[in-house]
């Protein structure tokens, strides 16, 4: 089940997962929860099985457009599809639906959005030896319905 967790960025769970999906440094990890603390910011939402908060997705919402933030799930939960499905519960979520969500990543994580059909851009080297990739997925009807 996908909630909302903006007041809970500072939470060690939600902390440890933010460390997940950014540079593992300290300031890294701190910067995002202030993205999330911040007045009318970023919103963070959380899925949580069995009582356990197994993934976040914090995002930025306009009216036709999500940009993700930040998507991390425990590594021993990787590869079981809460990644895809905290995506299009979001999608669902979501009033009024938008037209497109759009994420910046890295070579480690750019085939999972390919995966679930996501349209990959290189931005080159953005950062010395760090190739990044601009994902771009255009929402239909019965993806958001």
């Amino acid at each position: 089940m996908l909630k909302e967790m903006t007041s809970q960025a500072a939470k060690l769970e939600v902390r440890e997962l933010l460390g997940y999906s950014v540079f593992p440094d300290p300031d890294q990890v701190e910067k995002a929860v202030s993205l999330y603390k911040a007045e009318g910011g970023s919103k963070l939402y959380g899925y949580v099985e069995e009582g356990l908060l197994v993934g976040i997705i914090g995002c930025d919402i306009q009216r036709d457009e999500v940009t993700i933030r930040h998507l991390a799930v425990l590594p021993e939960n990787r590869g079981k599809g809460y990644g895809r499905g905290m995506i299009l519960e979001l999608l669902l979520q979501l009033d009024p639906k938008p037209k497109r969500v759009i994420a910046e990543t890295d070579d480690e994580a750019v085939d999972f959005y390919r995966n679930i059909g996501f349209e990959v851009h290189s931005l080159g080297e953005k950062y010395p030896g760090v190739e990044r990739f601009r994902c771009i997925y255009e929402v239909d009807e019965e993806t958001s319905d």
